[in-house]
């Protein structure tokens, strides 16, 4: 199988890039199980959950937009608009118009949403510590941060939230 392709041949990887991909593959996969796991198991929450919430912790009153939110929390609106719920359901997040444009929703996290955040944290910062950072150097984390910048601007050139 030739990885130079031709109009009418795919480019195939060669091996080394089949071996990368199925590492990062692997990766991609495995990865978020396992941040949600932990985080189901520790605090009732999945890991986009988690990120709404932590999003919502470090803007200014604890509010934004939910399109903008959708995009700090890497998510389409259609998926946080589900979540919203769920997290307003348990009393962690309001959703209220926009002051200034009324046609907008703000996200507001609640006290409760901020105790929720508070509490959750120690425990995923250990878990991605021990999952990711642990397993590097200090100069495979910048390649690591580099690396992952470039796909993300490949994946999501536009910078808008993700699928």
């Amino acid at each position: 199988m030739s990885t130079t392709g031709s109009a009418d041949e795919p480019r195939w990887l060669d091996d080394d890039e089949r071996t990368t991909w199925l590492s990062l593959a692997g990766v991609v996969t495995l990865l978020p199980a396992a941040l949600d796991a932990q985080l189901q198991r520790d605090a009732g929450l999945s890991h986009f959950e988690y990120m709404v919430l932590a999003m919502l912790s470090e803007r200014p009153s604890r509010t934004a937009r939910m399109s903008e939110l959708a995009g700090l929390a890497h998510g389409s609106l259609s998926r946080l608009s589900h979540v919203a719920r769920r997290l307003e359901e348990q009393g962690f997040l309001a959703r209220r118009a926009c002051p200034e444009d009324g046609r907008v929703t703000n996200a507001v996290l609640t006290d409760a949403g901020y105790a929720k955040v508070v509490a959750t944290a120690p425990g995923h910062v250990a878990a991605v510590r021990h999952l990711v950072f642990d397993a590097l150097t200090s100069a495979q984390r910048r390649q690591l941060r580099t690396i992952g910048d470039r796909i993300l601007g490949q994946v999501n050139p536009d910078g808008s939230c993700a699928g």
